[in-house]
């Protein structure tokens, strides 16, 4: 069982990266942090106290998280692919109530779980960057891994020609983490490009009512689908970079990964967010507790499997 502190900014992929963690039954969610990313902090927090909610887990804390990024300029939005609120064609619920506690509280769950806490990082770095710069080692080295959707190593970007959105969203607190922090694992381009989930799958999964989440996943995954669409007409469904992320890491035998020390341009220029580590072909590093992990090739049927049967799960308890 993987106890695991989910910084997200839900967002459809973030939010059905939610319904994963929080329907698998390898992982044991202890908090989430909502920060800004594909919507306001404001309305990501909404998103996630909406899931929680239909999952029957108000148990599980939200932490306020970052509303801007480390660098002081103005966030950017994609409601073209998220929708205006961040659930597609969904309005979450604004009676929904579920206290949003201090920033603090990743430390306590931090000594709660130490050594047998994972941190996913699904969205803009700034949260867990800054998370480092309150508690510092003492707090952030107590955890186990920390598993990092970003980046694009050699390969295109898609916002721009280099830069992945959550690294270019905060390049300084994703250099940051990357260098900072130990036993990282990051899942780029290179291999959530790849993580594709077809209309087919999903009219699989929604077939019947499986679980409080099974209305749900139709009508934003039809949305996100139909936004990629528009940007490359010859995909056959949507990539879930994020859900991929949590299936690497509870199936660490289905990912490769190379091990090099990773950075982030943090140039304001046209390199600003460019993932950078040595991939000549006698490049060798000694692996150290800063050596990152960069995913590069995966198994994609059992990705699929895995998505099938995870989000057809009856409902889990806490």
């Amino acid at each position: 069982m993987n106890n695991v502190l989910l910084f997200c900014d839900p967002g459809i992929d973030d939010s059905l990266a939610i319904m994963y963690a929080l329907l698998n039954p390898e992982i044991n969610v202890v908090g989430i942090v909502s920060s800004y990313g594909n919507v306001p902090q404001q309305q990501a927090t909404q998103n996630v106290a909406y899931l929680l909610k239909l999952a029957g887990r108000d148990d599980i804390p939200i932490i306020a998280g970052a509303r801007s990024p480390l660098s002081g300029e103005i966030a950017v939005f994609y409601p073209e692919i998220h929708g205006e609120e961040g659930l597609g064609p969904i309005r979450s619920p604004e009676t929904i109530q579920h206290e949003v506690v201090n920033f603090d509280e990743i430390f306590k769950i931090i000594e709660k779980h130490a050594g047998n806490l994972v941190i996913v990082d699904v969205g803009r770095s700034t949260s867990l960057a800054i998370a480092f710069l309150l508690g510092g080692e003492e707090y952030l080295h107590k955890v186990k891994a920390v598993y990092c959707m970003g980046g694009a190593f050699l390969v295109p970007g898609n916002v721009t020609p280099v830069a992945e959105a959550n690294f270019h969203g905060d390049a300084i607190a994703a250099n940051l983490v990357l260098n900072k922090l130990r036993n990282v694992h990051i899942t780029p381009l290179n291999v959530t490009n790849y993580a594709i989930i077809t209309p087919e799958i999903i009219q699989q999964i929604t077939a019947q009512s499986f679980n409080a989440f099974t209305q749900l996943i139709k009508p934003i995954f039809d949305y996100y689908t139909a936004a990629y669409k528009k940007l490359d007409p010859s995909l056959t469904g949507s990539p879930l970079h994020d859900v991929f992320t949590i299936f690497a890491l509870v199936n660490p035998e289905q990912v490769q990964y190379v091990n090099r020390q990773a950075s982030v341009s943090i140039e304001f220029n046209d390199t600003k967010g460019e993932s950078i580590a040595d991939f000549r072909a006698r490049s060798s590093e000694q692996v150290t507790a800063n050596t990152d992990h960069i995913a590069i090739q995966f198994n994609y049927q059992t990705f699929v499997k895995d998505f099938i049967n995870v989000m057809t799960t009856r409902k889990k308890e806490p």
